[in-house]
């Protein structure tokens, strides 16, 4: 099945295991009419008084004395990463083997910027105190990325992290957060965001994901350090004449879905319980800190697939696209999201979808 037959099949789909109900462009952009004010201005390549208002909201929850809204999260970490790096003087970043910088981004801090990159810690572990102390180079920047997607959405335990943030202060570096799921990651601390962004010395947040806007990002920190960043947004290319859909909807999500986080953990956590209970399947970190989870099938990557999506077309309940290799020949991985979409399933419902792509259930046709 093609990616374009795919997308079909999951806009024909009722219902969906996980993330946010899809909607239809027209959809979105009525709702985003539906949230704006009528004598709201254009903000001028960025700047304006309710996006502002905006920005100081985040800065403020996070903490930090200023914000700036930036169209990309990739964006927002190159910037603030060449920031720390050319007041450091020191060219090298250190973080974590899978971070988003390293396997989905082109390596742009390298290409674009002339940064280098030291990977602390191994791929499939979230980096420990041992790993940071064992640095010996000095550092311009390090990176800490809340959860830590690619390998379950792992979080450190409070007490673990704040030591890893010590040890890596030690090393002259400048600390930035990857927060693009921080949202996520809160309920797990049970700290108010402020607490956790006050470890790091910059931080960038994410709309799109768990609090499903439409797109965008936030660079907070302090004042000066934001001021230097609109200057490279703005060499970047990154200053539009005008980010208004975008921020509508971030402020929407920012408004609406992030007092959920809490609930859509909980109910990750409930349907990564049942499905640890199916044979073929594993779940990791079982049971899950945030609202994303791992989880693994055992088989055919093709023939679940087929499954999985036979099951959307007769049931009209969406399961998942494609499954993504491991090192391991017959166990596949697919990342489950829990957000509005899942929020209106039953648990039964997602483990009866699961046991039909294994097999383990006939397909009603």
């Amino acid at each position: 099945m093609t990616d374009d037959d795919i997308a079909t099949l999951r806009n024909s789909c009722t219902h969906a295991l996980t993330h946010h109900p899809r909607v239809s462009v027209r959809d979105a952009f009525a709702a985003l009419v539906d949230d704006t004010p009528a004598d709201l201005a254009f903000d001028s390549y960025g700047t304006g008084a309710w996006l502002a208002a905006f920005e100081t909201r985040v800065a403020t929850a996070l903490g930090k004395e200023a914000a700036a809204f930036m169209p990309t999260g990739t964006l927002a970490q190159s910037i603030a990463l060449r920031v720390w790096c050319d007041r450091a003087g020191n060219p090298t970043i250190a973080f974590h083997p899978t971070c988003h910088l390293e396997i989905w981004e082109a390596r742009g801090y390298a290409m674009l910027h002339g940064l280098r990159a030291l990977l602390v810690g191994v791929p499939s572990r979230l980096m420990t105190l041992g790993d940071v102390r064992a640095i010996v180079d000095p550092l311009g920047a390090f990176v800490v990325e809340l959860p830590q997607r690619e390998i379950g959405a792992q979080l450190p335990p409070w007490d673990d992290l704040v030591a890893l943030c010590d040890a890596a202060r030690e090393t002259g570096a400048r600390l930035h957060l990857d927060g693009a799921r921080l949202w996520e990651a809160q309920p797990y601390y049970d700290r108010p965001l402020h607490e956790i962004a006050a470890l790091f010395d910059s931080a960038y947040v994410s709309f799109y994901k768990g609090l499903g806007g439409l797109a965008g990002a936030m660079l907070v920190g302090d004042a000066d350090f934001i001021a230097e960043a609109r200057v490279w947004q703005h060499r970047h290319g990154g200053r539009p004449i005008t980010i208004a859909p975008y921020a509508i909807s971030a402020e929407r999500g920012f408004e609406r879905n992030l007092p959920k986080m809490a609930a859509y953990r909980d109910r990750a956590v409930a349907i990564a319980h049942a499905l640890q209970s199916i044979d073929g399947v594993d779940v990791v970190p079982n049971p899950p800190q945030t609202n994303t989870f791992h989880v693994f099938l055992r088989g055919d990557a093709r023939e679940l697939e087929a499954r999985a999506h036979a099951y959307a077309a007769a049931q009209k309940t969406f399961v998942f696209a494609r499954l993504a290799p491991t090192v391991v020949s017959q166990i596949h991985k697919w990342e489950f999201v829990v957000g509005d979409a899942t929020m209106a399933l039953d648990v039964d419902d997602v483990v009866r979808a699961v046991r039909a792509s294994l097999g383990l259930e006939s397909v009603p046709i």
